[in-house]
């Protein structure tokens, strides 16, 4: 089957309805701890990303007052703001929830999917595919508690013995989620192999509600496939995004037209990459604001155009301890002539 035809089978320009939410697209930002800051999720969402999830916002965290959390709720400035929230007991997530919509969320995600021991051991994130109706009663004591929707972010299971994605999806469902994604790994793959797209087929089989397919979605030809694949109805962008956050809108540009975008000039990569910098320095100062851009700068460089100072600009953007000289830095990676260009002017 082409590509164009995947496209008109499954999608169009139709938006996606999620409870009382529209969304105008079906390509998302997904949530990820440490990387989808404010910052990337105004870039994605101005270039044309449906939705932007933002970083995870553990109940524990929240509750002890913690500044990274109480910051991952501020959704100043974001359409459709999405808050991603973990808890292990339904009284804090209800909690978690009320704050979250207190704080603008238009849509609250509870994280069943996260892989890091450091959550998983705490009976949260994927640990809860173990315990079906601990996470059924963290759903209903959410829905309970807010008036916006709530959905559910999950994996395909435990371990490939326990591949319980359609059972739960299910039981969530019956709970009052009003969405549910599903990343195409076991918990116990973490990020390893490739996504089973096909697997996730099960769950739309299971649901009358949204689905949103994860895993592995690296360009809009790859949206086009997993959506085939899947039949779910729109897809969420994790990894890939960073360094280009730019993707996700690509990729909702062409589900919705078949066709793809012109290629993003290097002004504009410039542009997008200074914005997300000085949108960090404004969020955490320059001292932290440039540590956590560090693995934002790097992604920046990786996705430059070739050139033969690519390496040494990127390792010294890592190593920068001034925002002046980071944005210097970033001007020549952008701006220094490639290598084909070069040939071509010669």
């Amino acid at each position: 089957m082409k590509t164009d035809e995947i496209i008109g089978e499954t999608l169009g320009a139709t938006p996606l309805r999620i409870g009382s939410l529209h969304l105008p697209g079906r390509a998302l930002l997904a949530p990820m701890a440490g990387v989808t800051d404010s910052a990337m999720r105004r870039i994605a969402l101005r270039f044309g990303a449906a939705a932007a999830v933002g970083e995870m916002v553990g109940a524990s965290a929240l509750a002890r007052g913690d500044l990274e959390a109480r910051q991952r709720l501020d959704g100043a400035g974001l359409d459709a703001h999405i808050v991603q929230i973990a808890a292990r007991d339904p009284a804090s997530i209800a909690e978690t929830a009320r704050r979250a919509e207190a704080a603008g969320a238009k849509l609250i995600d509870i994280n069943m999917g996260c892989p890091c021991k450091r959550v998983t051991g705490g009976l949260a994130g994927a640990a809860l595919m173990r315990d079906p109706a601990l996470a059924a009663s963290l759903v209903r004591a959410a829905v309970g508690a807010v008036t916006v929707p709530v959905s559910v972010k999950m994996r395909l299971g435990w371990d490939d013995a326990s591949r319980n994605a359609a059972e739960l999806a299910r039981l969530v469902e019956s709970e009052g989620a009003a969405m549910v994604t599903v990343h195409g790994r076991t918990r116990a793959q973490f990020y390893e192999g490739r996504a089973d797209w096909s697997a996730i087929a099960e769950v739309r089989r299971a649901l009358r509600i949204p689905l949103v397919a994860n895993g592995d979605c690296a360009s809009p030809e790859d949206a086009a496939v997993m959506l085939e694949r899947s039949g779910a109805d729109a897809v969420m962008i994790g990894r890939a995004a960073l360094g280009r956050p730019w993707l996700v809108g690509e990729v909702a540009h062409f589900l919705a037209s078949g066709h793809r975008r012109p290629a993003l000039s290097r002004a504009a990569r410039l542009e997008a990459a200074l914005e997300h910098l000085d949108g960090l320095l404004g969020l955490m100062g320059e001292a932290a604001g440039l540590r956590h851009a560090r693995k934002h700068l790097a992604a920046y460089a990786d996705h430059a155009p070739e050139g033969g100072e690519r390496r040494a600009l990127r390792q010294a953007l890592v190593c920068t301890t001034t925002a002046e000289e980071a944005k210097r830095l970033l001007a020549r990676l952008f701006t220094a002539e490639a290598p084909r260009e070069a040939a071509l002017a010669g």
